[in-house]
């Protein structure tokens, strides 16, 4: 999936055993909609959970347009010169539809349960990075690449002759948010954390800012959200709660937000995030697909 200038919109999935009827059906509808992509989450440790790469790999396969995302990608359970190989195979079957989400990695306990070593949040970080560098160097074909990486060294191994996706993180602090400035194309703030709250307020300068000393135009980082939100028939008296957490409200509503964080906040993307309670999530995706998304990308088109 190429870097876009348009707005990106999305869904995130179900990742439980006991959605399994419902995912490949809502994809379908996504795809048949128009939306760009679905996300999963990635949590191999919990045995109620599908694996992420394998379903975006099913998922992929049974739909046309839409690309997929693990959002993010475990990275200390895939060691990256395979989390390579499974990108740019996902890539070559499906015509480019993958993005790489990844993120240094979190719930460490969940994670050394599974047989991982345990790492520092700074040799997690590094870890990331290493992975970033080395999934780029090992797409695109090319020479035999050799890294003395201490994460991930890897020695004559030949690129797979197929682009490498974009990159976007799910960076929390500051030496994670610094890589995602210097590495990245995109990055993911944590906790459905949108353009008006303090995660971002504080977080996106650092992301410029390590752009800026790596010579890249901060712009090229694209921020793209995850966003929970009921969409209700009637407008709501407030959109958002007391902490100013956006809680959503009509499709008119939705808009003009969405429209705002596009045309004033540099919005790059939305992922809707189902509600845990949403007992009909085909209307809801596509109420969100049919009329939220086509009224803000004309929007966005008619005073970009």
């Amino acid at each position: 999936m190429a870097q876009r200038s348009t707005p990106v919109f999305g869904y995130v999935s179900g990742s439980g055993l006991h959605q399994v009827p419902g995912i490949v059906r809502l994809a379908q509808q996504a795809d048949r909609d128009g939306l760009d992509l679905f996300s999963i989450t990635d949590h191999p440790y919990y045995g109620d959970r599908l694996d992420a790469y394998a379903t975006i790999g099913f998922v992929l396969g049974a739909t046309a347009r839409i690309a997929g995302i693990a959002d993010v990608t475990n990275l200390p359970t895939r060691p990256a010169p395979m989390l390579a190989r499974t990108l740019t195979s996902l890539s070559a079957l499906s015509a480019g539809r993958v993005v790489l989400g990844i993120g240094a990695g979190g719930l460490w306990d969940r994670i050394a349960s599974m047989g991982v070593p345990r790492l520092s949040p700074g040799a997690a970080v590094d870890a990331m990075a290493e992975a970033i560098t080395l999934v780029r160097a090992l797409s695109g074909g090319g020479a035999p690449v050799t890294s003395a990486g201490p994460r991930y060294p890897v020695t004559g191994i030949d690129p797979a002759p197929v682009p490498a996706p974009p990159v976007w993180t799910g960076s929390v602090g500051p030496r994670s948010l610094a890589v995602t400035g210097a590495l990245a194309d995109g990055w993911i703030p944590s906790g459905a954390s949108d353009w008006h709250s303090e995660l971002y307020r504080t977080s996106r300068p650092v992301v410029d800012e390590a752009a800026r000393k790596a010579g890249r135009d901060p712009a090229d980082v694209v921020t793209v959200y995850n966003l929970r939100g009921q969409i209700t028939v009637r407008p709501l008296d407030r959109v958002r709660d007391e902490a100013g957490r956006w809680t959503g409200g009509s499709v008119a509503q939705w808009t003009d937000e969405l429209t705002s964080a596009v045309l004033e906040h540099g919005a790059a993307g939305f992922l809707l995030f189902p509600a845990a309670d949403d007992g009909a999530p085909e209307v809801t995706l596509g109420r969100w697909a049919q009329e939220i998304v086509p009224a803000v990308r004309e929007a966005a088109a008619r005073h970009g």
